[in-house]
């Protein structure tokens, strides 16, 4: 017969150690807790518009910025092959193309005359993990209210936000595009 102590101990030296039990635990912990952050920032369809009346350059100056890899995989929804944005000049003024071509604003002056503002595109740049694209008008100083259609990567994501936020002599304002609204609107 066999002696129950001695395979109790046999079947020990299989088992890990407390140290390595405890450290797997740790770990396993650790990774539980940062995954649900790291699954959503890829998750996070959001974009940022900074629309700024420059009283130093007199311009009225639209800064968008994009998650990078957002962009990347929208362009290649949109365009039917992959992009890459961080190494392509070409891919960035692509989908440059495609926001400012989704992005307008109508400006209200104090004689009530509404007209399209003909942004110029100005360039793009990635910085980080996201890509900035830049437009500008000169200001027509008289402006009492702006409507404006920001349906970047909305035509892509139904889930897609997009935040504008609208600064004109210190005042800021923010307007926020989601679910099915496509235009909105600033008094100043």
């Amino acid at each position: 017969m066999m002696n129950l102590k001695t395979k109790t101990r046999s079947i020990g030296k299989y088992l890990p150690s407390r140290w390595f039990s405890t450290a797997c635990s740790v770990m396993l912990t650790i990774l539980l807790i940062t995954s649900p952050a790291v699954v959503s920032a890829h998750q996070q369809k959001a974009g940022l518009t900074r629309i700024l009346f420059n009283p130093n350059t007199g311009n009225i100056e639209v800064m968008h910025r994009f998650f990078v890899h957002d962009a990347e995989h929208a362009s290649g929804i949109i365009f039917g092959e992959e992009q890459n944005l961080l190494e392509s000049a070409d891919s960035r003024e692509l989908f440059s193309s495609y926001v400012i071509n989704r992005f307008a604003i109508q400006a209200t002056d104090e004689t009530n005359t509404v007209e399209e503002l003909r942004l110029t595109y100005i360039g793009s740049e990635v910085d980080g993990q996201y890509i900035w694209v830049y437009q500008e008008i000169a200001d027509s100083w008289g402006l009492t209210s702006l409507s404006i259609v920001n349906m970047a990567l909305r035509d892509v994501w139904p889930e897609q936000v997009n935040l504008v936020n609208i600064e004109k002599e210190g005042v800021l304002q923010s307007l926020s595009f989601e679910q099915e609204i496509e235009v909105l609107s600033v008094n100043f």
